[in-house]
């Protein structure tokens, strides 16, 4: 009977590991896998900014679309995270992390660097702003 609970109880605590490998929590980021998430994402910026379908998207908060145009352009670093991810969690687990917690979390990540990016801007002018009357002085022909 000890022997059954004992059993019970390291099952229970392998899959409680298990679910939180898989799942990750981001308040305690692995030091494996951290620098790993950051080039995948830092790839997925850049190459967002670069081609204007994706920027269109972005513009208009499609982060999903945006990092879809040009996603196969980071394949390298998202190759890198999955394997990685694989090794320390087990066989499976890196493909499964990418397409579900990885990407819910990277829309939200493109927004936060990219955001200030995207924002249309009004670009001030250093030369003084022309008064109408003076305007039409210069535009009447010297006599």
């Amino acid at each position: 009977m000890k022997a059954l609970l004992f059993g019970a109880l390291v099952t229970t605590l392998g899959w409680g590991a298990a679910a939180e490998a898989a799942g990750r929590n981001p308040t305690h980021p692995h030091a494996v896998m951290s620098p790993l998430e950051g080039a995948a994402t830092d790839c997925f910026a850049e190459t967002v900014l670069a081609n204007p379908a994706a920027t269109r998207h972005a513009r208009a908060g499609r982060w999903y679309e945006a990092a879809g145009i040009t996603g196969f352009l980071c394949r390298p670093e998202v190759d890198a995270m999955i394997q990685a991810h694989d090794r320390l969690y087990g066989r499976g687990t890196g493909a499964r992390y990418f397409q579900n917690a990885y990407t819910r979390h990277l829309g939200q990540q493109l927004a936060e660097r990219l955001q200030p990016m995207l924002e249309r801007k009004s670009v001030a002018s250093a030369e003084p702003p022309v008064d109408k009357a003076e305007a039409q002085e210069m535009d009447k022909p010297a006599e």
